[in-house]
């Protein structure tokens, strides 16, 4: 998501508390809770993240420290670190809890179903089983779709067209996350009509992503897809240095060098 987009979902955020709590902001200090799954606390692009969700709150009135106490969890990629500080947030019981990705909001769902949460950078919400609906949420969750499920067959409908000689695409298949299943079957839907095999590399952690990605690009005409995750935002310079390396194209949903 771009910094701009971001601006607006946080906006969206402090405009999620209904007016009568706002009236009643000086009987107590209101707290937030955030997980920004994927971004280490020495991530520069998850600082700016927070720093831009800090300066949209202050011009809806609310500041940090003042009437409002914002609680930052930091986590990688790591499955259990992830569960780990969603267990935390939820146990700190915040008066709203803000969280990104499929993988950080599948464990806080488990935990709480109480907590108002919003959510960003989350794919299929419905499919994933986190909202009844787009239009009604229903519960005690509501955010920001970022990609629909359809969208896996236009990236692969876009890796054809800055790589015309890719013939094998492989998916960067996430098994935690349903919504990647649901990107995977867009994209063989589409396949057979741009002459395109589809492989899937399920992959859990930092090795099985390196081991998986080398071995597929051990043979030619190769292209690759990476899915939105926690953990491809994590390792967002090892793959871009892994696949430059491997002369193999690839698609990111969203991806910068870390600096």
């Amino acid at each position: 998501m771009r910094r701009r987009e971001f601006l607006g979902v946080l906006s969206g955020a402090a405009a999620a508390w209904p007016l009568a709590v706002r009236g009643q902001q000086s009987e107590r200090m209101r707290r937030i809770g955030l997980l920004p799954s994927g971004y280490r606390q020495i991530d520069p692009e998850g600082r700016a993240r927070i720093a831009a969700f800090l300066e949209t709150l202050g011009k809806h009135g609310w500041s940090d420290g003042r009437n409002v106490q914002v609680d930052v969890r930091w986590s990688s990629n790591e499955v259990d670190q992830l569960n780990a500080e969603a267990t935390a947030l939820v146990d700190s019981a915040p008066d709203t809890i803000v969280i990104s990705s499929n993988a950080a909001l599948s464990a806080l769902q488990k935990l709480d179903k109480k907590i108002s949460t919003v959510f960003v950078q989350v794919s299929d919400p419905v499919g994933s089983g986190f909202v009844g609906s787009l239009s009604r949420p229903g519960g005690n969750i509501t955010g920001f779709q970022n990609f629909e499920p359809a969208t896996g067959g236009k990236w692969l409908g876009l890796l054809k067209e800055v790589a015309p000689v890719v013939i094998r695409a492989a998916v960067l298949v996430h098994p935690d996350t349903a919504a990647h299943f649901a990107f995977l079957r867009a994209a063989e839907t589409v396949a057979p009509s741009l002459g395109v095999q589809i492989n899937a590399l399920s992959v859990r952690d930092t090795d099985e992503t390196e081991r998986g990605i080398g071995s597929f690009a051990e043979a030619p005409d190769g292209g690759l897809i990476v899915l939105p995750h926690p953990g491809n935002i994590d390792n967002r310079a090892l793959l871009v240095a892994l696949t430059a390396r491997l002369r193999l194209p690839a698609i990111y949903p969203a991806n910068r060098r870390r600096r």
